[in-house]
């Protein structure tokens, strides 16, 4: 069942499914307070070239106009409980991910007090945000694809799902999603936590979730949505590993850029 609306958290998240992300950026930009609210941009996901990739993403957001956008180092090397990376994120008016691996990301932050932190101020925080592209917005929901490839992901054992961040419960974020040809997996994670609702985020399109339950989509593609609630049979606790799943009355929804998503009915609005 849907999570009670008395548990929403009062943050801003947006998630968008990978490609190009100067879309994003500068509606990230739009969205801030002042030119002024840090903002704290995180590399973790990526295996190399993080020090690059959060030097290119901190050079961009200054261009426009995000004066105080700083690249936060989180790794092996760099623990993300550190003193003074816990301080950036108390002052943070918006935290971003950038794209690479989620499980990495997930496993560097997974029991940290950066992790509650993040998790308390965007639960109790108006004004604040949390954004994310690729891997860095399948990691923000309570649970995340891990792997999956095209027919082997409607074998059962064909896909690994896995504790994300858990901003948004009852919630399940693929990326690339038209792309990379992900129903199948995001289908078959939906039969294994028929609670959620599956977003699948095409590249250069995504979501602003207001208030953990108001969520809109932007950018040039769809998003594809995923309801298991009505589910009316499922073979998947039944069959052995390597054979085909099934389901029955699995809902399936097309948004594009405008269209509004009500994650707690479930329904679609224009």
């Amino acid at each position: 069942m849907p999570y009670p609306s008395a548990a929403l958290p009062l943050g801003t998240l947006v998630a968008l499914g990978g490609g190009s992300d100067d879309a994003l950026l500068a509606l990230l930009a739009g969205l801030l307070p002042a030119p002024t609210t840090p903002v704290e941009i995180v590399t973790a996901a990526s295996w190399r070239n993080a020090k690059s990739t959060g030097a290119a993403y901190e050079k961009s957001l200054r261009a426009l106009g995000c004066r105080a956008a700083r690249h936060l180092p989180i790794s092996e090397q760099q623990p993300a409980d550190s003193p003074a990376t816990l301080a950036r994120l108390a002052r943070a008016g918006l935290v971003f991910f950038s794209g690479g691996d989620q499980e990495r990301l997930v496993d560097l932050l997974a029991g940290t007090e950066f992790a509650r932190l993040l998790g308390q101020r965007f639960s109790e925080e108006e004004s604040f945000m949390v954004a994310g592209t690729s891997a860095g917005a399948a990691a923000l929901p309570a649970h995340m694809v891990i792997d999956g490839y095209g027919w082997r992901a409607l074998r059962k054992g064909g896909i690994q799902t896995g504790p994300a961040l858990g901003l948004l419960p009852d919630l399940l974020i693929d990326q690339h999603f038209a792309e990379r040809g992900r129903f199948g997996r995001l289908a078959h994670a939906l039969l294994a936590h028929p609670e959620c609702l599956g977003l699948g985020l095409a590249e250069e399109t995504g979501l602003i979730v207001r208030g953990g339950r108001h969520a809109t989509v932007f950018g040039d593609g769809a998003v594809m949505v995923l309801d298991a609630r009505e589910l009316a049979g499922s073979n998947l606790r039944r069959i052995k590993k390597g054979q085909p799943v099934s389901a029955q009355n699995l809902r399936v929804h097309l948004l594009v850029a405008g269209q509004q998503l009500d994650l707690i009915s479930r329904e679609i609005g224009d």
